[in-house]
């Protein structure tokens, strides 16, 4: 049995499953999605958010991209997120970055030519805007660690500045923004920083290291 037979296998193995727990769980699927999280994440395989939180489908809608970066010029993240917060009215955002991430790793090392260096010059910009601390880390895993927490700081200050976030916020909506970073080693996901409506973006300062 190939890959490709094995994944039709399993998907219809769990759908016999969840109906087999839940007879109206598909009729439920139907109706409308209601998720209370945007998830703003890293394409890596390793990092499933639906199953790292156990979140049933149809609790996280979900952007993935390499590196987990929130730029102004993405239409499809930008879409993503006008689509959350005005139609399915989202009030918690997650930018969630992860240590051993290769894009970061990339972009510290200086990324090659081609649309994957075009994509990761935001990252490169990061490691610039911190680099005299980044620099000081003892070794290249320390650095790059260091990096994924400025990296998940500063991405979660370009969704703060997004027109979608904005005028939610001008609105009085309660929407908050969460900067969290999951660790490989051990599966868990820690919080680096929250942006309110009433949180001053220029003070925000960098996350205190969870890797030291």
């Amino acid at each position: 049995m190939n890959e490709i037979e094995q994944l039709m296998l399993y998907n219809r193995a769990w759908a016999v499953e969840q109906i087999a727990g839940d007879p109206e769980y598909f009729n439920r699927q139907v109706n409308d999605q209601t998720p209370a999280f945007l998830w703003i994440g890293c394409s890596d395989s390793r990092v499933a958010p639906d199953q790292l939180t156990q979140a049933a489908p149809g609790g996280l809608f979900i952007h993935r991209n390499i590196a987990n970066l929130v730029r102004p010029d993405d239409g499809n993240l930008m879409a993503v997120m006008d689509f959350a917060i005005g139609s399915l009215k989202i009030d918690r955002i997650v930018v969630c970055g992860h240590y051993g991430c290769g894009g970061i790793k990339s972009a510290l090392e200086g990324p090659g030519p081609g649309p994957l260096g075009d994509w990761l010059q935001h990252a490169v910009k990061v490691y610039d805007d911190h680099r005299a601390e980044i620099d000081s880390m003892p070794d290249s895993q320390a650095r790059s660690n260091r990096l994924v927490e400025c990296n998940v700081r500063d991405q979660l200050l370009h969704v703060a500045d997004s027109a979608p976030v904005r005028a939610a916020w001008a609105e009085g909506r309660d929407l908050v923004l969460h900067g969290w970073v999951y660790d490989l080693r051990d599966g868990l996901l820690n919080s680096l920083l929250e942006i309110r409506r009433d949180t001053d973006l220029a003070d925000v300062a960098r996350p205190d290291r969870v890797l030291v």
